[in-house]
């Protein structure tokens, strides 16, 4: 990855390399798809007002950790409290989730990102240029990524962090590599909107 950096004319780039971008896009694509299965059909009757102004959500937590992270409880000490806020902006929330993974994604396909086949090796990169909207976008979308794996990998604190990374599991081992590539990404994103 060349990092994104400032144009004098405007917008961020950054350059990725085939197998990064299909990275990003599947882990993004595996957050909407974990939020969608969550976002399905109602678990109270909906109001005909709340659901034409999409608040007609789930009143119960997820039990997904991940989600559970994701779409966290506004009032862990009510729960009646919470599922009625839950209720209400549960819908918003996922949808903006997913409309950000969703931009992130439409950003390296734009930048010429193919599916179907697998990344070739040495393939053309991928350079995606964002305006400020987009740039939001990814920050979230990477937060959300970044936490998804977090809890996954049981990742809490830095300590946490730095016992995964010495981890003699090689799957654990590569999520925490990636794991630790997405802060990369997302503090060279960072770095380039001073």
């Amino acid at each position: 990855m060349k990092p994104f950096k400032r144009r004098r004319r405007g917008g961020i780039t950054a350059t990725f390399e085939q197998g990064e971008a299909h990275l990003l896009a599947s882990l993004c694509g595996q957050v909407v798809e974990l939020l969608r299965d969550r976002n399905g059909a109602a678990e109270s009757s909906a109001d005909p007002l709340a659901a034409q102004l999409g608040m007609g959500g789930p009143s119960t937590p997820p039990e997904d950790p991940v989600l559970q992270r994701l779409l966290p409880d506004a009032y862990r000490d009510d729960p009646d409290d919470a599922g009625e806020f839950r209720r209400f902006t549960e819908r918003s929330l996922t949808s903006a989730k997913v409309a950000n993974a969703e931009a992130l994604i439409g950003s390296l396909v734009d930048g010429g990102l193919t599916f179907g086949a697998p990344p070739e090796e040495g393939g053309d990169p991928i350079e995606v240029e964002l305006d400020d909207a987009e740039v939001q976008a990814w920050l979230r979308a990477l937060t959300d990524v970044r936490l998804s794996l977090a809890v996954r990998l049981g990742i809490e604190n830095d300590e946490d962090t730095m016992l995964v990374a010495e981890s003699e599991d090689e799957a654990i081992a590569a999520m925490s590599d990636i794991f630790d590539w997405l802060g990369y990404v997302q503090e060279t994103l960072i770095g380039a909107l001073d």
